[in-house]
């Protein structure tokens, strides 16, 4: 899986970074999704039921990965990560 780190400045709110995680996505495959996503701020993940690890890697992470996803953007070292199609 391709990943990407970016950071934005100032305040950043989950729908302004999944618009910017969805935006650079679409350069690649204009009809990507987000499969998985994290929001550290809320300690809170979809899907939601998968809080726990497999291994070292979050149980949503590995749902991403197994369902398609081919991008991971991480917003702000963390603050947000989202697995795209």
């Amino acid at each position: 899986m391709k990943e990407i780190q970016i950071s934005i400045e100032g305040e950043v709110g989950r729908e302004d970074a999944q618009k910017k995680a969805e935006s650079i996505a679409r350069q690649e495959n204009p009809d990507t999704f987000v499969i998985s996503r994290y929001n550290r701020h809320a300690n809170a993940c979809s899907p939601c039921c998968l809080k726990g690890k497999i291994g070292e890697k979050p149980g949503w992470e590995i749902y991403g990965e197994n369902h398609g996803g081919r991008l991971k953007i991480t917003i702000n070292n963390g603050e947000y990560v989202f697995i795209l199609s």
